[in-house]
């Protein structure tokens, strides 16, 4: 009697396992991300196997990158590549916080809003101009771009002193508008505007 019961353990056991290996295959499986599910060797990638919303922007991300890969000058695209592969030490930094899912999507939406821009998929709406800090900054122009997965503006300081421009995309906001990119903030409320950029706060008023 003792050696039917261990074989009947045994054999619930071997089910029980089968069961839940298929359940993981067919939650995995359910859509397929860019890359080898099977090959993966961090956290961050294990979520994207196991989540279909994170697979699909996988996927999305996938195709954007190669149309931008293949819109880009051949003598700019080693650039694009390494921004890339900075990208996704990016992306699998997001095991290190306390949201994993949100971290994971809003780097995978934010990098294909970029690649849309950057990699001329989109008509370019017509900026909006600002004169900021009583003439400090001569002028800031912004391009307001709704049509990517992410809002977004792209940022043109220009000064005697300094010319640059920025990315950053739409965050939420209590009031007005809000964009945040790496290490600048935009905040537009009617035709007023807030600038954060290198430490310093800079006040804008859009010009007629």
């Amino acid at each position: 009697m003792q050696a039917k019961h261990l074989i009947l353990l045994f054999l619930f056991m071997l089910l029980y396992l089968s069961g839940g290996s298929a359940a993981w295959s067919a939650k995995r499986c359910a859509v397929e991300p860019s890359f080898d599910c099977s090959k993966i060797d961090n956290g961050v990638e294990k979520v994207v196997c196991t989540d279909n919303e994170l697979a699909e922007l996988d996927n999305q991300l996938a195709g954007v990158y190669q149309t931008a890969l293949n819109n880009f000058p051949p003598d700019e695209r080693e650039t694009l590549k390494s921004k890339q592969r900075s990208w996704v030490t990016t992306r699998n930094a997001c095991q290190t916080g306390n949201d994993l899912h949100s971290c994971v999507r809003f780097a995978y939406e934010s990098r294909i809003t970029e690649l849309q821009i950057q990699g001329g998929m989109l008509s370019v709406p017509e900026p909006v101009t600002y004169k900021c800090d009583s003439g400090k900054y001569d002028y800031l122009q912004v391009v307001f771009y709704t049509q990517t997965v992410l809002p977004a503006v792209v940022l043109t300081g220009n000064t005697d002193r300094d010319n640059w421009q920025e990315t950053a995309f739409s965050v939420p906001s209590g009031s007005g508008a809000k964009y945040q990119g790496a290490g600048i903030l935009f905040w537009s409320k009617g035709k007023e505007a807030l600038l954060e950029r290198q430490n310093r706060t800079i006040t804008c008023v859009e010009m007629k």
